[in-house]
């Protein structure tokens, strides 16, 4: 039985989130369904666009993304502390980008005089919007949403087009992170739909190859002081570096020319390797120190989260 959300996310414990989405019919998401012959390649803009609108409206940070045949992966960051630095009004603006609001928000915007009782109401509302702008569900399902039903209008039908809810995975490290950025930026190479990360169209990496200084991703520490806890060169190496390791099927094979910053972080290439030759999406719903993952587990009032293995070959403990 699907756990809760609250049983799966803990803000406290991590604010970075590997979250994926599966269609449920045979019809692709994008590219060309070899079933029907139809090219479906248009909507992988639909979904781009969409999540990079979200970013600029919720407190979230837009970490690594792929967007593949029938699935999407991202990665992000939820900011809840800019969410709190947020005014009312601004509260309100961001929310009606995405949704049209009540009558009532759009007169109090208007500088209308309003009762006690509705000036009550309205800030009860702000509170509540303030809340879903820094929530991963409202996230994913203003992504979702919107696209299953231009995807059905487009095929002429109606019903499910996302198989269930969307999968959640907690990074609780900065080895976790990079481990599953560079997971997400490679799934076209996996897939064999591109040579190199330069060429994998729709992804974070090539946006960040191609146009290193755009507002859409999160920067790296070397960028901006509030970044992603490394350099862009240390991971543009490190997504080159087991790119073609795993293309060249080199699993377990430790390369001389690893990374420095596997040795900085204590990640072993082999380990590493494994994971990013991962054919399937990962099932536990966090990653991370087996430390960190008992706490988790805590904190989200869970008993055990699967992932003790990889724990400790992809994220050792800190001595």
């Amino acid at each position: 039985m699907p756990k809760p959300r609250y049983r799966q996310v803990s803000i406290e414990d991590t604010p970075y989130y590997h979250c994926i989405s599966r269609c449920v019919r045979r019809a692709f998401l994008c590219g060309r369904d070899p079933q029907t012959g139809f090219d479906f390649e248009h909507r992988r803009q639909w979904l781009a666009d969409r999540i990079k609108l979200l970013c600029s409206v919720f407190a979230v940070d837009l970490c690594a993304y792929a967007i593949m045949s029938n699935h999407y992966h991202i990665v992000i960051r939820i900011n809840v502390e800019q969410a709190n630095t947020w005014s009312d009004e601004e509260v309100a603006e961001r929310w009606m980008k995405v949704f049209s609001g009540p009558q009532l928000i759009h007169q109090y915007l208007g500088n209308a005089d309003l009762t006690e009782s509705e000036l009550e109401w309205v800030v009860e509302l702000f509170a509540t919007w303030r809340e879903r702008l820094a929530d991963l569900s409202w996230f994913m399902r203003c992504i979702n949403e919107p696209i299953a039903r231009m995807a059905n209008r487009e095929d002429h039908c109606s019903g499910r087009f996302w198989e269930g809810r969307f999968k959640s995975q907690a990074l609780l490290d900065e080895r976790a992170l990079l481990a599953c950025m560079a997971y997400v930026d490679l799934n076209p190479i996996r897939a064999v739909m591109a040579e190199t990360p330069e060429k994998s169209d729709y992804t974070s990496v090539q946006e960040r190859i191609m146009r290193p200084d755009n507002d859409n991703l999160m920067p790296f520490k070397d960028q901006n002081e509030d970044g992603i806890p490394f350099s862009l060169k240390d991971y543009l190496e490190l997504v080159d570096w087991s790119g073609r390791a795993v293309k060249k099927h080199k699993r377990g094979y430790v390369p001389a020319n690893a990374p420095p910053i596997l040795i900085r972080l204590r990640m072993d290439a082999a380990p590493v390797l494994d994971y990013l030759a991962k054919d399937y999406i990962p099932s536990f719903g966090a990653l991370g120190p087996v430390s960190m993952l008992r706490a988790f587990a805590k904190s989200v009032g869970r008993k055990f989260i699967k992932g003790h293995a990889i724990g400790n070959r992809l994220c050792p403990e800190q001595l």
